[in-house]
């Protein structure tokens, strides 16, 4: 059996006459990537907010790693890591002087030995000693992830990961989603572009007017309609394929780039 390392069950919350959530239930497999695809305005962030024990719901229950969430809040921020929609670095420190800092408010040993292992993990090492005023957008959300690891939590949340970023940035961070989960750990992401979804997650919760309406597996989902009859197709490639063909570099030749700016 699959450990469940998330549980909701029945969560509501309101604000004022506003219903943002209005029983919400799911659970997330232990070491899985598990999508809560919503638009603007869903509730995502709010849930989010919840399991991370930085908000109160109204009603119902959640626990994670088998922590409650409202009584348990110390042992549920000691498992999990949250990384907002936007990069929450230091653009005055450079990227391993922000990895150090999060590493000694962790009281943790070594923190220049885990900055760098991280930045080699994250392939920043070159950029490690650059203001991270000087990052591209994909790198600050690769740091931002980097710092959001150190301590191993067991859970991540991931709040719209890819906000803001362009194409092959966003591939970037796909590849290191996935090699959380490869590792072990429990993602938990937020976010409104279908392709992302469709992309990384095991299991996705379709929220929509603070309830989830569908929940399962990518397959089980496209199973909900019917296939179309079409008696020839002829593909097109995609803006992002022509995109992508058009300026896409090889992880090399991007790291190089970056390390020269």
């Amino acid at each position: 059996m699959t450990a469940t390392a998330i549980r909701v069950q029945g969560i509501e919350k309101s604000y004022k006459d506003l219903h943002v959530l209005r029983g919400v239930d799911f659970e997330v497999a232990s070491g899985s990537i598990f999508a809560l695809l919503g638009s603007n305005g869903a509730g995502k962030t709010t849930m989010v907010k919840i399991l991370s024990s930085l908000l109160k719901a109204d009603a119902g229950t959640a626990a994670v790693e088998g922590f409650d969430v409202a009584t348990e809040s110390l042992q549920v921020r000691q498992s999990i890591s949250l990384t907002g929609q936007f990069a929450a670095v230091d653009e005055v420190l450079s990227g391993k002087e922000n990895l150090v800092l999060m590493a000694k408010l962790r009281h943790l040993e070594n923190p220049g030995g885990i900055a760098d292992e991280l930045l080699a993990q994250f392939n920043l090492s070159d950029a490690g000693s650059r203001k991270v005023a000087t990052y591209s957008g994909g790198m600050r959300r690769r740091l931002d992830i980097a710092m959001s690891l150190i301590g191993n939590p067991k859970v991540i949340f991931l709040d719209e990961p890819t906000t803001g970023l362009d194409p092959q940035a966003r591939i970037d961070v796909w590849q290191t989603i996935k090699d959380l989960a490869r590792n072990g750990t429990t993602v938990l992401l937020t976010t409104q572009y279908l392709d992302e979804a469709e992309h990384l997650a095991d299991r996705i919760a379709i929220l929509h007017k603070g309830r989830i309406i569908q929940n399962g597996t990518l397959d089980a989902l496209k199973r909900l309609l019917p296939p179309a009859e079409i008696e020839y197709v002829e593909k097109q490639p995609s803006l992002e394929d022509v995109f992508l063909a058009l300026v896409g570099e090889t992880a090399e030749e991007q790291k190089e780039q970056e390390a020269s700016r």
